[in-house]
């Protein structure tokens, strides 16, 4: 569908959890929908930052790994076979009359009767590694959705955040070798899995910094120059930058939306101060607010149902329970 037209009840900007729920709530309520994401692949930043990690939160699941609860959320949304438009980021939002055409950036448009933001915390981009310019695709890498691709590997995770130490885990029970290295002797990743990690046995190296990578195609090696004058040589065939990210929400701040503290504020039905504009998520603000998983499928239950009634004043406000509708 690039650089073409789709029309739909609601447009969700943004397939995180948030956005999934919101697009099965939205099949619920009878209402096609089109979901919109800057991410090749559904799932938000769960799938971009911890797929492997496991989620304690969110109710009916003592434990569930991120690629499994983004799994069942697509499947739970494809009921009413919502179009998805990954890898494209929404970039204008214009009124048509009877909603809003949102332009993308491939060119394309989405003509809407309503919009529900669920862009989490904005766009995000990940922070580069300065040694990696021109390894990108050929051995450097910021994510890690697949694990079963550095099988056998030897890998090298450059930060000291809780990814970089979730991927540890992830990865040493497949890879042919991991090590971490940081560039202080403090992490920002949570004790307990730095502890965990230490355990497996893994190679921690602080007070470094990466400062060369070599190979041909892709990468083979890489050099690390630690605090105190000594140079290691790793051999690497997967190096993950995990540095950390950068956030925004690009676009969508020119839209005449009331924002606080780069989110969207919002009101008890979760819309905006734009007629048939709502947010929803970590990127919904009002006072009081929690952010969790948990609180975003709240709010795109509420996001939705008040939409429907928004865009068919006879219809009721509250549906009816889902285990009434088979």
């Amino acid at each position: 569908m690039t650089g073409t037209s789709v029309e739909c009840d609601l447009l969700i900007i943004g397939a995180g959890p948030t956005g999934l729920y919101a697009a099965y709530y939205a099949g619920f309520r009878g209402m096609s929908m089109v979901l919109v994401d800057s991410l090749p692949e559904a799932g938000g930043q769960i799938t971009a930052m911890y797929p492997e990690k496991l989620i304690f939160d969110v109710a009916g699941f003592p434990a569930i790994k991120g690629r499994d609860l983004v799994a069942e959320l697509v499947e739970q949304a494809a009921q009413d076979d919502p179009t998805y438009l990954l890898g494209r980021q929404a970039r204008t939002l214009t009124e048509n009359g009877d909603g809003y055409d949102v332009g993308l950036e491939d060119g394309g448009v989405v003509r809407a009767r309503a919009v529900l933001i669920t862009a989490g915390m904005g766009e995000f981009r990940p922070r580069p590694l300065p040694a990696g310019d021109g390894w990108l695709g050929r051995g450097v890498v910021y994510f890690v959705p697949d694990l079963a691709q550095h099988a056998g590997q030897d890998v090298v995770i450059v930060g000291g955040g809780d990814s970089a130490f979730d991927w540890a885990l992830a990865l040493h029970p497949i890879a042919a070798s991991v090590t971490v290295v940081h560039r202080r002797a403090a992490f920002r990743a949570h004790r307990g899995t730095v502890d965990k990690v230490r355990s497996l046995g893994v190679p921690i190296v602080t007070d470094a910094q990466v400062t060369a990578l070599r190979g041909g195609e892709t990468v083979s090696e890489i050099e690390i120059l630690v605090k105190d004058g000594t140079r290691h040589v790793l051999p690497a065939q997967t190096v993950v930058a995990a540095l950390g990210f950068t956030a925004d929400l690009g676009p969508l701040e020119g839209w005449g939306l009331e924002l606080h503290r780069r989110e969207v504020v919002v009101d008890s039905t979760m819309r905006t101060k734009r007629e048939r504009v709502y947010a929803a998520g970590d990127v919904a603000s009002y006072t009081g607010k929690v952010k969790l998983i948990a609180t975003g499928f709240g709010e795109a239950a509420t996001a939705v149902n008040n939409a429907a009634v928004e865009l068919d004043p006879s219809a009721h406000l509250f549906p009816g329970h889902s285990s009434d509708a088979g």
